[in-house]
């Protein structure tokens, strides 16, 4: 489990200039929570992780409406990148385009989740 989130963040942080991002990254972290589930089952996996698929979908159409608002406010048309001064080793400059790919990251980890948890649900 650890290897998979530690991998799933470092395709969401890579993804801004080399294939990653946000979807591939989800999806990772989605993998992992289900075969979690599919070893100890839904009710152990949701506990352990404390597990809400829709208030993760919901956080990350929360931050990435929040990272497209951002522009629309200063001035700037939709969808513009916009940058803050912040350096951060291994990442980068942040800006609203990874503040995107996190919500994209959180919807897709909270979709993929509530499919598979109610499709295997007892």
């Amino acid at each position: 489990m650890p290897l998979f989130f530690l991998f799933s963040v470092f395709l969401l942080f890579r993804g801004h200039n080399l294939p990653g991002g946000g979807f591939i990254g989800g999806l990772l972290a989605a993998i992992a929570l289900f075969l979690h589930s599919m070893v100890f089952g839904v009710n152990v996996t949701t506990k352990s992780y404390r597990l809400n698929p829709r208030k993760l979908m919901a956080g990350g159409l929360f931050v990435a409406l929040i990272a497209v608002l951002v522009s629309v406010f200063m001035g700037l048309p939709l969808f513009s990148g916009v940058w803050s001064d912040i350096q951060l080793p291994l990442i980068g400059k942040l800006g609203t385009p990874m503040l995107f790919d996190v919500g994209v990251y959180l919807v897709v980890v909270g979709v993929v989740l509530n499919i598979t948890f109610v499709l295997t649900k007892n």
